[in-house]
């Protein structure tokens, strides 16, 4: 595990050696999306990549992550998960779009839960996903984080 400070906050990136496992958000005394220890020594070439290129993103030189991913969850969370990965930088789409694109339209709730469970906070961008109206809901690390790497990719 590495922790790297950013605009908003200490992100803790986890690694299983070969894949980013987790990345999360440190807020307050508690590490928000925190699902286990992984326990891999915080020296290792996954993280050095991860790390750079969170940087990268964080100075506006990066919009699309090109990391080694092995997130874990159910079936239906992945499939989510690698559909949220596809929505593009600067863009956002609502929970019932990405339902209907999964082609489970009426299965907006169960997004939004296996988006609650994503361990990959920003590398698998939920915070683009908002609600049916445009409106921000439902981001673990606070909604202030979420409005802040909205506007950070001029999201409006």
């Amino acid at each position: 595990m590495r922790k790297i400070t950013t605009p908003i906050g200490e992100l803790t990136i986890a690694s299983d050696g070969q894949h980013i496992t987790r990345v999360s958000f440190r807020q307050g005394d508690s590490e928000i999306g925190e699902r286990r220890a992984e326990g891999v020594a915080s020296c290792n070439a996954v993280l050095d990549l991860a790390e750079a290129q969170l940087q990268d993103y964080f100075d506006g030189k990066l919009q699309a992550f090109d990391l080694p991913l092995n997130p874990g969850g159910t079936a239906f969370q992945r499939i989510v998960w690698q559909r949220c990965a596809e929505i593009p930088f600067g863009q956002a789409m609502t929970y019932g779009q990405l339902a209907a694109d999964i082609g489970k339209p009426k299965a907006s709730r169960a997004v939004g839960a296996a988006l609650g469970a994503n361990p990959l906070w920003i590398v698998v961008p939920c915070h683009r996903v908002l609600g049916a109206n445009g409106s921000l809901t439902g981001f673990a690390g606070g909604l202030d984080v979420k409005k802040w790497l909205l506007a950070h990719e001029g999201v409006v």
